[in-house]
């Protein structure tokens, strides 16, 4: 049941991204959600045995399902990485491509030395006792907590130098981050368990199981979608304060087009590109005012007005850094 919700997660996270980033030239974050979609949907009982069946009922879909989740693991640390300033040296290490072909190859390894049987679904219950099945475990889980340690860094950093509702998806990202890496821990403590015939401690790790795994997927699926949503937020803030700012200069422009020769006097509201009139009012406002031809004066009320608009066309000096994730 928990691998059909966190599924279900994924696919919707991949159509947010979908939707909210098309256009878009760097999809690593898109590219990660879909490959992790279809890995924990291969994990999903009745897909499993299904396909598994189809490839001679030797447990392949684990592999698959499993480099699949790797991939999608590995394109999450890109993504992040590509959109940290200056990212430490052990951070580029541990998101590169190096990091993620020796995790690869040695899961590969791991698991062609397994005796893996028939096929089941509960593949590290039935065949974790052995050595190579519990070093194939804990090789995936030791990268994906590498991976999340490293984007967990990252996103703190997002979170110290964002504001408001700008917080929030890297908040939700650490968040995921921390459940993810105590999840490994929960596996590597199973694994280990596992092998060495304690099984008491491994049903008590076991209980931490489901409810880690299913936190990691949604704080990372909300981290990850929260991030374009709040763009498109702020892009919509600023478009209606941009309206507002045009309307309310408008009188002011015109009465500065009356009395200065040259100005246009075409001051039809441009919904095509609403910023472009909003700056050309700006501007046309300013040279009237230092114009030394003719006399031009504003209120106070006015003038603020004007600084108002000015500081929303270059961005505003108080707005917060938003975490910049190319999805």
């Amino acid at each position: 049941m928990i691998a059909v919700i966190v599924s279900a997660c994924m696919w919707l996270l991949v159509a947010c991204l979908l939707v909210l980033r098309r256009g878009r030239v760097e999809r690593s974050i898109t590219y990660a959600s879909f490959t992790i979609a279809v890995s924990i949907t291969l994990n999903i009982d009745a897909v499993y045995l299904a396909l598994d069946g189809w490839l001679g009922g030797t447990n392949l879909v684990t592999l698959a399902a499993d480099l699949a989740l790797m991939t999608g693991v590995f394109f999450l640390g890109r993504g992040v990485m590509k959109a940290a300033d200056a990212p430490s040296r052990a951070v580029r290490i541990a998101l590169g491509r190096l990091a993620f072909t020796i995790a690869v190859v040695s899961a590969t390894v791991a698991f062609v030395l397994i005796d893996r049987r028939a096929t089941t679904p509960e593949f590290m219950l039935d065949l974790g006792g052995q050595p190579a099945t519990a070093a194939y475990s804990m090789i995936l889980f030791t990268y994906y907590a590498v991976v999340l340690v490293a984007m967990g860094a990252v996103a703190t950093r997002q979170v110290r130098v964002s504001h408001g509702i700008d917080a929030l998806p890297p908040v939700l990202l650490v968040i995921g981050c921390a459940c993810g890496v105590a999840l490994s821990a929960v596996v590597a403590v199973m694994d280990i368990a596992h092998i060495s015939g304690n099984l008491d401690v491994m049903t008590g790790a076991a209980v931490a199981y489901g409810p880690l795994y299913l936190l990691t997927f949604v704080f990372l699926c909300l981290g990850f979608a929260g991030q374009p949503a709040v763009r498109t937020i702020r892009a919509r803030e600023r478009a209606r304060t941009t309206l507002s700012l045009t309307a309310q200069l408008a009188p002011v422009w015109q009465a500065a087009s009356e009395v200065r020769p040259g100005i246009s006097q075409d001051a039809a509201f441009d919904d095509a590109d609403p910023e472009a009139l909003l700056h050309r009012q700006v501007v046309e406002i300013r040279d009237a005012l230092i114009d030394g031809r003719v006399t031009f004066t504003i209120s106070v009320a006015q003038r603020e007005l004007l600084e108002e608009a000015e500081r929303h066309l270059v961005g505003g000096a108080g707005n917060s850094t938003p975490m910049r994730v190319r999805t």
